[in-house]
């Protein structure tokens, strides 16, 4: 019997029980929020600890010169190696885990196992905390799928209902992690279904509400980043913001093309231990931690200090070639850890070394790099994860800066146009390819 056959008693029937159905999913959103929210916020604070405990290693390691650079090396070397033997045993909990629930919820793919809450929680603080160049947002985003899988299937939830809920509360720990509600809100909207509907989107905005207001009783309530007062620049610029758009995009084509490759040369050493890849990894990331702190880790205060002004222009290009080539050598070694924290950092550099090379010439930049770090973190997430609304959402919401969107709205539109342009595919397309072609192998690419 079709739609136009039915009786108005059985239109009704249908109604009523969509209505109940609504009511139903979006109370099961807010319970699975306050446990992703509890979760995330623990997650971000024991990450806060291990940088700290690992910012005063290193200091102590100073006072012996000759050997001191042992310490970060065999600290790093040894939580990537770690982490990766949780992959070992629990092999989703490698990577990202945004392609993952991408996978989810456009093939229907198995639900997750409970297992993958833990070792992506574990896995993660040793990876990230030990100073890979991760993000925290990649594990965050998993554990509140796993979480959403394992609530529905114990409340015996149907399939789709299931699938609704996981990209829905991936979008809350999007958003703890970065303290950004609508920002993990949009993330699912452009990202992961690439659809608005009404039934996701009420679940999805449950879910993220009630996720970031538990998790910022744990880590506070404020914007990630503390920026000063912004200069919004003048119209004609607009046209400088396009140019400086195109070439970001350029640029994000580029680093998607290292963070696949660095994954493809791990996979030619099948016959090497993955811990022993991710070791050496972690120990080259050692090193680069005893020269500068700020080279390591997810990126937060160095990004923290670009945008306060605080990176001498000198110092720019050395901490932009570095942090661009030591995100994807991380990734690579198969760790939990995402890839967001890290590339936006990356933006915020290149921005305010572009600021530094042509405030010179057009003067109208502001004095500081503050406003064209912003666009610039903006931007790069537009050119290598392909959401620009995502990204303008979330770095509006991380800089609590609003005068900036339409500089921001006009380069992310200019990267996507560069990036499609040059036919760089989004990464979570290119790695959720990988994803698939290692559907049957005992343990999966990254």
């Amino acid at each position: 019997m079709t739609d136009s056959d039915k009786t108005p008693v059985e239109e009704s029937d249908d109604v009523a029980g969509g209505r109940v159905r609504l009511i139903r999913i979006t109370m099961v959103a807010a319970a699975c929020g306050v446990l992703i929210g509890g979760v995330g916020g623990l997650f971000r604070l024991l990450l806060r600890e291990a940088d700290g405990a690992r910012s005063s290693a290193v200091e102590s390691a100073k006072e012996w010169p000759i050997a001191g650079w042992v310490v970060p090396v065999v600290l790093v070397a040894t939580g990537a190696a770690i982490a990766r033997y949780i992959v070992r045993l629990v092999p989703t909990a490698a990577g990202s885990g945004v392609q993952a629930v991408e996978e989810r919820w456009r093939a229907d793919t198995l639900s997750p196992h409970w297992t993958l809450l833990p070792a992506k929680f574990v896995g993660g603080l040793l990876a990230i905390g030990s100073g890979l160049a991760l993000g925290r947002e990649g594990p965050t985003v998993h554990m509140g799928a796993v979480i959403a899988s394992v609530g529905a299937r114990r409340l015996k939830l149907d399939r789709e209902d299931e699938r609704t809920l996981q990209a829905a509360l991936g979008g809350a720990g999007l958003g703890v992690a970065f303290n950004a509600p609508l920002g993990g809100a949009f993330f699912v909207f452009e990202e992961v279904a690439r659809t608005f509907r009404i039934r996701l989107t009420v679940v999805t905005l449950v879910g993220c509400t009630v996720a970031v207001t538990v998790s910022r009783t744990i880590v506070g309530d404020h914007p990630d980043f503390l920026v000063d007062a912004v200069l919004t620049p003048p119209g004609w610029l607009i046209f400088f913001f396009a140019v400086f758009g195109l070439a970001t995009g350029a640029l994000g084509v580029v680093y998607n093309r290292l963070v696949i490759g660095g994954l493809g040369v791990v996979d030619r050493f099948s016959r090497v231990p993955p811990e022993a890849c991710a070791a050496v990894i972690g120990g080259i990331v050692g090193l680069a931690l005893w020269f500068d702190p700020l080279l390591a880790g997810g990126g937060d205060l160095l990004a923290q200090q670009v945008l306060g002004g605080g990176i001498a222009f000198a110092s720019l290009t050395g901490y932009l070639v570095v942090r661009f080539l030591i995100g994807p050598l991380s990734y690579a070694a198969g760790t939990p850890g995402g890839l967001f924290a890290p590339l936006l950092v990356v933006g915020a550099v290149w921005g305010a070394l572009v600021h530094g090379v042509f405030d010179p010439v057009i003067g109208d930049l502001g004095g500081d790099p503050t406003a064209l770090a912003i666009v610039g973190m903006a931007t790069f997430f537009a050119a290598v994860v392909r959401a620009p609304l995502t990204g303008v959402v979330l770095i509006t919401e991380m800089t609590a800066t609003t005068n900036l969107l339409v500089p921001m709205l006009v380069s992310c539109v200019a990267a996507e146009f560069m990036a499609t342009w040059l036919r760089g595919a989004p990464i979570y397309d290119t790695l959720r390819a990988r994803l698939e072609r290692s559907a049957d192998a005992t343990d999966p690419p990254s």
